[in-house]
C-alpha cells in the first residue's frame, strides 16, 4: 500500500506503534501489553473492516496475541490463543480459500508450525499443528501452486 504508514515495535511485554503525522514526522510511540517477550509481528485485516489489525507472537507466554484496530489510530486489547512452544514466527495468509487471513507460526521448542483458522470477525480456532525439522526459525506464506 502507497501512502502513509506507521510502524510497529516489539519491546520486552509491549507492542509499540508509531502513528504517523502526514508531514514526514511520525507521532509519540503507543504502547500495548503483550505477552512474555513479543518476538514477531504482522499487520493484516483480520476482521474484514478495511483496517489492519497487528498480530504478534508471544514466545514466552507460549501464545499468539491479536489487537484489533478500533479505527481511530488505536487498538483493543489483545486477545490471546495458544500455541505450542516458544511460538516465533509468524504469517498471515488465507490458507483455507475462505477469504480471511488466517495465522501461521512457528513454533519452536514445539517442533511444529501451528495454523489457527480465522473464524470470522477477527476470531481463530484452536491451532492445528503440522510437524517440522527440530527448531523451526522462520515461516513465510505464498501460493506455490496456483490453487
Amino acid at each position: 500500500m502507497i501512502g502513509l504508514q506507521p510502524f510497529l515495535n516489539v519491546i520486552l511485554h509491549l507492542l509499540g506503534v508509531v502513528l504517523p503525522t502526514g508531514n514526514g514526522t511520525f507521532a509519540v510511540q503507543t504502547t500495548y501489553s503483550t505477552g512474555s517477550w513479543p518476538d514477531s509481528v504482522v499487520a493484516v485485516d483480520v476482521n474484514g473492516n478495511g483496517k489492519p489489525d497487528i498480530i504478534v507472537s508471544n514466545s514466552l507466554s507460549n501464545n499468539i496475541g491479536v489487537f484489533l484496530n478500533t479505527g481511530n489510530g488505536t487498538f483493543a486489547v489483545q486477545t490471546a490463543y495458544s500455541t505450542g512452544n516458544w511460538p516465533g514466527s509468524v504469517a498471515a495468509a488465507d490458507v483455507n480459500d475462505d477469504g480471511k487471513p488466517d495465522i501461521i507460526v512457528t513454533n519452536t521448542v514445539s517442533n511444529n508450525v501451528g495454523v489457527l483458522l480465522n473464524t470470522g470477525n477477527g476470531t481463530f480456532a484452536a491451532q492445528t499443528t503440522y510437524s517440522t525439522g527440530t527448531s523451526p526459525g522462520s515461516v513465510a506464506a505464498a501460493d506455490v501452486n496456483g490453487d
